[in-house]
């Protein structure tokens, strides 16, 4: 009867829908799981908003890899800029037998400040000759007179640093030296211009401005050598100069008298007398000589002008690179007799290997030799540096 009663209040044409069973509320499990997703979105916002991991970077297995911004790739060296006139800094240290690295620092007002390195391998004779007449400080020791040449402590010598390179080819061979040079300005000047560069120059220590002209001969290409005044028959009748070393002074005044020539200039690879044939032949007083030159890394060159001469015994003794000259080429001032020297010189390269011939800055022994020396390159002769035809103890 209830249901009828209910029918009734029914509206038209409907159906009562089924009551639903009132909800008893969020079953247990579900409320864990919504809990533990709630759980673990929590954590991962917190791992992600703070800046470091919990734990130390090493101890962590897996983590998200953090981005890095690649490292820029190094800036490449800059080329060494070209060698300009340039003051040598110490030279660093290297093992016997190995190259040398050289830094090299441009003069003072330079802007900006260059700057070149040299790489020298010693098995090799010669200097760059972009930096040849910049003296090598190393090589230098200080006296009252000036610069006077030394060893380095690594032991390289001013015969080998200043030596100009050659080809090292067994072909024949000349060197010519020039002497007299700053004697006459004019001629200084001329003789550096006009002759080639290999022809070996050697200065007067009684000239003047013999510093500026051994910039300008090293500036050119030339092998410069430093004159000494010996002791001749005849003295002083026949007088070489200022301070010349003779046979009666005692070896400490010659040494002195030494010092003062070889501190006229600096970056020359020996010394070759002037004059000298009574002091030369003297061993007594040529031996504290000889034995100098050995201490400072010097040759010592012998014109050639007498027999008598004690020089190769003593430079071999005494470690000393040693050359004898093979002529004079202009004891007659002819152009035609020059030429004939000159000649005989090649005639002598080739059967011997080599050939030494001594001049003067006289202006047709310049001009001679510098034609001369033209025609000689044409036919197979190298003209080479002394040092390149020295005889060198210390290389066997």
């Amino acid at each position: 009867m209830a249901d009828i009663g209910k029918d009734i209040e029914r509206p038209l044409g409907q159906k009562l829908k089924p009551k639903r069973r009132a909800s008893r509320g969020i079953s247990g499990g579900t409320l864990a799981a919504v809990l533990a997703v709630l759980a673990v979105i929590g954590v991962s916002g917190a791992i992600a908003l703070r800046d470091k991991p919990f734990r130390k970077p090493q101890d962590v297995a897996v983590s998200t890899p953090k981005v890095v911004a690649a490292p820029a790739p190094p800036t490449p060296a800059p080329a060494p800029a070209p060698v300009a006139a340039a003051t040598p800094q110490a030279s660093t240290p290297m093992k016997s037998g190995g190259p040398q690295i050289i830094h090299v620092q441009t003069e003072e007002g330079d802007s900006p400040p260059k700057a070149a390195i040299v790489i020298r391998d010693p098995s090799t004779l010669g200097q760059n000759l972009k930096v040849a007449h910049i003296p090598d400080r190393a090589l230098i020791e200080a006296s009252e007179t000036g610069p006077l040449p030394i060893r380095s402590t690594d032991g390289r010598r001013p015969f080998d640093v200043y030596a100009r390179p050659w080809s090292g080819a067994r072909g024949a061979r000349v060197a010519i030296v020039i002497g007299g040079l700053a004697v006459s300005q004019t001629g200084t000047q001329a003789a550096i211009a006009k002759l080639p560069a290999e022809v070996t120059l050697a200065f007067a220590p009684q000239g003047n401005s013999i510093g500026r002209w051994m910039q300008a001969a090293r500036q050119s290409g030339h092998e410069i050598v430093m004159q000494v005044p010996l002791e001749p028959f005849d003295y002083p009748n026949v007088n070489p100069g200022r301070n010349t070393l003779t046979v009666s002074a005692s070896p400490d005044e010659n040494l002195k008298s030494l010092h003062w020539a070889l501190s006229r200039t600096t970056n020359y690879t020996g010394v070759m007398n002037y004059m000298g044939a009574r002091f030369s032949a003297d061993a007594s007083a040529m031996q504290p000589f000889m034995a100098e030159l050995g201490k400072r890394g010097l040759a010592y060159i012998d014109d050639g002008s007498s027999s008598r001469s004690v020089a190769p015994d003593l430079a071999l003794k005494d470690g000393v690179p040693f050359v004898a000259g093979d002529m004079a080429i202009d004891a007659v001032q002819d152009r035609g007799e020059i030429l004939k020297k000159l000649d005989s010189l090649e005639a002598t390269a080739r059967a011997k290997g080599s050939a030494v011939g001594i001049g003067a800055a006289f202006d047709i022994t310049v001009d001679t030799v510098t034609s001369w020396i033209a025609e000689a390159k044409k036919r197979g002769i190298e003209i080479v540096p002394i040092s390149a035809v020295a005889i060198d103890p210390q290389k066997g």
